[in-house]
């Protein structure tokens, strides 16, 4: 089987780049060994306030812009992007076309004061975002602060398993339990439940108080097990939850962690963290994997001059790209590698098989795959500060180029069109 020219694949990408309160957006088409980088007109900021400012849903197929208005709950679909749009965090339901919206609240409380008053923050869902036919579903309150995201669904091995939505509530230190099955309309985009994650020994209370000092930040869902695995970093263990009845079943211990993620299928659970205090010039990613079948730690790494920023998995699940960032003292990042792609073989689990590593220059805002018939053939990197894309290989995993697209911005974010 001859294997195309990596070079002459055509594509198209969204390319946002932004400072936290303006961005802007340009289209990359790659057809027939050319490229054009094509800049979506720009709407100057807006007199809003914050919380009123459209929520910056997606691009049409004609790459119009598909924005939701917080306050009329209305879907605007327009040729121009406001440069205040507010590109909310995204989590996709994996079972069909709807995306989860996520809304942290403001930093000082984590609430939403439009929504949900003084009560919470809020999720808004969204379906076929990526069409002029999108269409708002519903905004739901949940609890206060940054969420995390993860969706439930039967498998052959948890037949029983129902499709639920599960939003981890960092400053509350709870989850919301939302109904996600059309065919379930009494629970269907509703707040089932909220669970609460507080562990009393850890408290100064011995009341299940809320807030607490759980700061769930990593939730996922193995269909497997059947079981949701929330990590609970403020007190360095992994909750267990079984969401037939949302109980918490088991909790382990698992220090030195700030996140999880589950292998693709599911067979396997994995924890991220950084070790700041062991060496004091240098920072020590760690990496370790937790067997779901046995609840037991079968794999650890430690990745020196490393801290993890997010992680992505290529189109068959085979493997697993994690981009690096700043963190640690002044002495520390002297030595930490920010702008290194770090690329494993997932095949290998439970041990940690290191692939490639990439040094892009900067710290890559974000990844995207291009899917040719369930494999990956291109692997997209938006460099933030540079306002560039680098392209690599998805079967050799080396880089095919580097082109530029904007000036430099501390933030940015690519996805396949």
């Amino acid at each position: 089987m001859n294997t195309p020219d990596s070079s002459t694949i055509g594509y198209t990408l969204a390319y946002y780049s932004g400072n936290r309160k303006t961005g802007e957006i340009a289209v990359i088409e790659h057809a027939d060994g050319k490229m054009s980088v094509n800049p979506i007109a720009i709407e100057t900021e807006s007199t809003l306030e914050k919380e009123c400012k459209p929520v910056f849903v997606g691009l049409t197929e004609k790459y119009e812009v598909i924005l939701l208005d917080p306050v009329s709950k209305e879907i605007r679909i327009q040729p121009f992007f406001p440069e205040d749009a507010f590109p909310a965090h995204i989590y996709s339901d994996p079972n069909s076309s709807r995306d989860w919206f996520m809304n942290d609240g403001d930093k000082e409380t984590g609430n939403d004061r439009l929504n949900c008053g003084e009560q919470g923050s809020s999720v808004s869902i969204v379906d076929n975002t990526a069409s002029s036919a999108a269409i708002y579903l519903g905004t739901i309150c949940v609890g206060r602060g940054h969420h995390q995201a993860t969706f439930t669904y039967p498998s052959e091995a948890a037949p029983d398993v129902p499709y639920t939505a599960y939003i981890s509530n960092l400053k509350d230190g709870t989850i919301s339990v939302v109904g996600n099955d059309p065919n379930a309309p009494e629970n269907y985009l509703k707040l089932v439940t909220t669970i609460n994650l507080c562990e009393t020994d850890k408290e100064d209370s011995q009341d299940k108080v809320v807030p607490n000092n759980a700061f769930p930040h990593g939730l996922v869902y193995s269909p497997v097990s059947g079981k949701v695995y929330n990590l609970n970093n403020g007190y360095g263990t992994i909750a267990i939850i079984d969401p037939i009845s949302h109980d918490i079943v088991d909790r382990r211990e698992f220090k030195g962690h700030s996140n999880l993620f589950a292998a693709p299928d599911g067979r396997y659970v994995i924890g991220r963290g950084a070790d700041r205090k062991s060496d004091p010039e240098h920072v020590v990613a760690k990496l370790t994997v937790l067997d779901v079948a046995t609840n037991e730690i079968l794999g650890k790494a430690d990745l020196n001059d490393i801290y993890i920023s997010k992680y992505y998995f290529n189109t068959d699940g085979s493997k697993l790209y994690l981009t690096t960032g700043k963190s640690g003292s002044s002495e520390q990042q002297v030595n930490l590698k920010t702008d290194a792609l770090l690329i494993f073989d997932l095949t290998a689990l439970p041990e940690i098989k290191l692939l490639k590593e990439h040094r892009l220059g900067c710290p890559s805002g974000s990844l995207a795959f291009l899917d040719d018939g369930g494999r990956t053939s291109l692997v997209f990197s938006s460099n933030s500060e540079a306002g560039t894309v680098t392209v690599i290989d998805g079967a050799s995993d080396e880089i095919v180029e580097t082109f530029k697209v904007t000036a430099g911005l501390s933030h940015s974010r690519t996805w396949v069109l």
